[in-house]
């Protein structure tokens, strides 16, 4: 049995089906692990939900950024469905009930005592350790999953607010927490988010005060492994305790896995029919 985590897929069923090929996937023995972002922009995430779904207990997905816009849209915040979306065949589907259903019992965190691992679709802010990232996943898990998500899902589409505080309350508290979660890619020091930020590190001004997230050294959670996926421009990645695994397929790039046991990478390029001739890295 082998366990394989795979970065943001986004509806590029053509290539998640490839890729599973190259490593000889077995859904009766091994495991897949989706760091989020199993839909949107590419052109099959109607099939790419149902099969993650069928895979049952054989599948581990955490939500990303664009698996929350679905549940958001599909809860009726047509305000803020996109042009560049392709989230209509979902929406539309026999099965939408059942899929949406499905999406909204996915957790904002995994974690594997027996890897060593923790799997988050964006990042952590400097102020968290792995106690306080679990437990903050859980306060937005139980809210997706009771009464009140669909107040909470109108209540996300903020930057506000930047900056971590216990004393945060209400929606601006979880909205925090999933932009954490969902979103994140660049913090200064101090903790506070740059979430316009989406380019490669490298090509960032040294003097800048926003950093990648898992680059700053005093970080409460420098004693964990995470995997994580959401930043296409910085692509697969390794070094800091993490692993990046968003190779930007459906932007012509790649899609990528990870093999635990023995930390191999596979991947494969982008068939070309997934690439959007739109947009930026999202």
């Amino acid at each position: 049995m082998s366990t394989y985590a795979i970065g943001d897929i986004q509806g590029c069923y053509t290539e998640l089906q490839r890729l599973l090929e190259l490593i000889h996937f077995d859904p009766r023995e091994d495991v897949l692990w989706s760091a989020g972002d199993l839909v949107n922009r590419g052109p099959n995430s109607l099939e790419v939900l149902r099969f993650f779904k069928a895979l049952g207990k054989r599948a581990i997905v955490v939500l990303g950024n664009h698996d929350i816009h679905l549940l958001a849209i599909a809860s009726g915040n047509f305000q803020y469905l996109k042009s560049k979306d392709t989230l209509t065949p979902i929406l539309q589907a026999p099965d939408r009930e059942e899929l949406i259903q499905w999406l909204r019992q996915r957790p904002f965190l995994h974690h594997d005592p027996e890897f060593g691992l923790t799997m988050i679709h964006a990042g952590l802010p400097p102020q968290w350790n792995l106690l306080q990232a679990r437990q903050y996943a859980v306060e937005i898990e139980e809210t997706l999953r009771g009464s009140t998500f669909q107040d909470y899902l109108a209540n996300l589409y903020s930057d506000e607010p930047k900056k971590w505080s216990e004393k945060l309350k209400d929606w601006e508290r979880k909205r925090f927490i999933t932009n954490c979660f969902t979103r994140l890619r660049y913090c200064n020091a101090k903790g506070k988010l740059a979430l316009k930020k989406k380019g490669n590190p490298n090509d960032v001004d040294k003097n800048d005060e926003d950093k990648p997230w898992f680059s700053w050294s005093h970080r409460a959670s420098n004693d964990m492994q995470i995997i994580f996926g959401h930043w296409a421009t910085l692509g697969h990645y390794t070094g800091n305790g993490v692993y990046a695994l968003d190779s930007g397929c459906v932007w012509g790039g790649a899609l990528t896995a990870l093999r635990l046991e023995d930390k191999q990478v596979f991947s494969v390029s982008c068939a070309g029919e997934c690439f959007p001739a739109y947009g930026v890295y999202e």
